[in-house]
């Protein structure tokens, strides 16, 4: 696994011994940062299953400037810091040991706002549309975020949820991606009649 592009292209991560991670594939990722930016001006990103940290190391690369990795097994938190270090990412870098859930309260309490939001857990989890529904109740995304999910390629999350809408998805053999935009807007605008009824 490599850092594909920006700041700390071609730098070589690693990968978390086992077979319980699944790291994203260099074609895989690169299809990702295609279809979501390939580059951007600042903000934070949530890396919240972050196995190896390759997904929130990629972003920060390409300009964002601030990572929050989270993960709950121990041995990934070593190879993530290990990463982290090899990118040179320096304090623009957090890293939690914890599990999803704990971890956006935790965050929700801090106050912070995130741009981009990484889900990719264990493909045995399909519950990652729970997740995005807390991550917007706590107030921890931007207007106009993008939440990607990488899950597998036999279950499909819907193309709207609540106040996210699925922009882009494809398939990857065994593995797919899902991108939502999260619209922050209660209404849309131009319904002003709506509150004359």
């Amino acid at each position: 696994m490599r850092v594909i592009a920006g700041e700390a292209k071609g730098r070589t991560l690693k990968a978390v011994p086992g077979t319980n991670t699944r790291p994203t594939t260099d074609k895989v990722k690169e299809a990702i940062f295609s279809m979501i930016g390939p580059y951007f001006d600042g903000g934070m990103a949530l890396d919240l299953f972050a196995g190896t940290g390759g997904l929130g190391i990629e972003a920060w690369s390409r300009g964002v400037e601030h990572t929050v990795f989270v993960d709950r097994e121990r041995i990934s938190i070593d190879i993530i810091r290990q990463n982290v270090e090899t990118a040179k990412m320096g304090s623009a870098a957090e890293i939690y040991k914890n599990d999803a859930e704990r971890a956006l309260k935790a965050l929700a309490k801090r106050g912070l706002r995130f741009r981009l939001v990484f889900l990719d857990p264990p493909y045995k989890m399909v519950t990652m549309d729970n997740l995005m529904s807390e991550l917007a109740a706590s107030g921890l995304l931007e207007p106009e975020a993008i939440i990607v999910i990488e899950h597998d390629a036999s279950h499909l999350y819907p193309e709207q949820m609540e106040q996210f809408e699925q922009f882009k998805h494809a398939k990857y053999g065994d593995t797919a991606v899902s991108i939502y935009q999260y619209n922050s807007l209660e209404s849309p605008v131009g319904n002003e009649a709506d509150d004359y009824e």
